[in-house]
């Protein structure tokens, strides 16, 4: 089902706006991701190159300096590791050591990287990639990696920027977009890995914004950062918008549910917090000055609750 994104709030009932918890003044922030085991959030600065950690017990971040372009991960079964979606090719990171394992390169010899992904229920990663021409041209692709280690292209329409990705709270359904078409489209998705009547989800209809990354809630609803539109967007499993957060910054990028940051008012106790990551990329000197949180990672505390992160069921060999 296709679904206009603009919201109706009843009379006397405010839209929720973020707040700016951490102003790391990321290149691009993307990739949030909240680590249910460690009660910590983790986020990449692409173009930055670099991962990042927040712990809410501490108040504290730590950073990590990558190989090339990190554009996405996951948390791993594995407590020793995360799998990293670098700009060429997968591989296992030991935060500890430092050191990184090559898994597989992806679209050797095109004009690609990795772009956004997540874990499926059954554990296996799910990602895609972008065009990294200009002009945009779909040309991109949407993989997963199995439990083995190995590497499959996913029968879904080729992309200029994928994004988007994320599972229904039973692993039944895949959300997924190109985000230059502005449409998040959805797709049956059996515990076997095979995919099966895709179609439209959502039409984005705002005047600006482009669906970025997305998180699903308790009740199977997804929430979409879009990029330039200042929001974050609610859809029900049905397709339809039914909540919408403000963020204070022209380029919110990617969302996750998770615990309250310390030092904050008593609030929902278990992954009751959205974390939003944000970007500065493009912005002029004159928009930065009108954006100062541009690049943040912001909060908000919507009715609603999130879901545990699935992890990476494979191992380093």
């Amino acid at each position: 089902m296709s679904a206009d994104t603009r919201v109706e709030v009843a009379a006397g009932s405010p839209t929720p706006c973020a707040t700016l918890l951490l102003d790391a003044k990321c290149t691009l922030g993307e990739g949030a991701t909240w680590c249910a085991k460690t009660g910590r959030f983790y986020w990449t600065d692409i173009e930055g190159a670099r991962l990042w950690r927040y712990d809410p017990g501490t108040g504290s971040s730590t950073s990590w300096p990558m190989p090339e372009r990190l554009a996405t991960f996951a948390l791993c079964a594995d407590p020793d590791f995360l799998l990293l979606g670098l700009a060429t090719h997968l591989a296992f990171f030991n935060p500890a050591t430092g050191e990184t394992q090559r898994i597989v390169d992806v679209e050797p010899g095109m004009n690609t990287r990795v772009n956004d992904g997540r874990c499926d229920r059954q554990g296996r990663f799910v990602f895609g990639t972008k065009d990294e021409g200009s002009p945009l041209h779909a040309v991109g692709g949407f993989y997963r990696l199995n439990h083995d280690l190995s590497l499959e292209r996913l029968p879904l329409p080729a992309p200029a920027i994928s994004n988007s990705i994320a599972f229904s709270p039973d692993g039944a359904t895949m959300y997924y977009c190109d985000s230059p078409t502005r449409v998040i489209r959805t797709c049956d998705y059996r515990a076997d890995g095979s995919i099966a009547n895709d179609r439209v989800f959502a039409t984005l209809t705002d005047a600006s914004g482009e669906p970025d990354g997305s998180t699903v809630d308790r009740d199977g609803g997804l929430w979409n950062a879009q990029w330039g539109g200042r929001r974050v967007v609610r859809y029900g499993p049905d397709g339809v918008a039914t909540e919408r957060v403000e963020v204070p910054t022209a380029q919110p990028s990617c969302v996750a549910f998770g615990g309250l940051p310390t030092g904050l008012p008593p609030g929902p106790a278990e992954l009751g917090t959205l974390y939003i990551t944000s970007a500065r990329i493009g912005l002029d000197a004159a928009a930065l000055a009108d954006d100062p949180g541009a690049g943040g990672v912001f909060i908000a505390t919507p009715a609603r609750q999130g879901l545990p992160e699935p992890v990476f069921q494979g191992s380093p060999r």
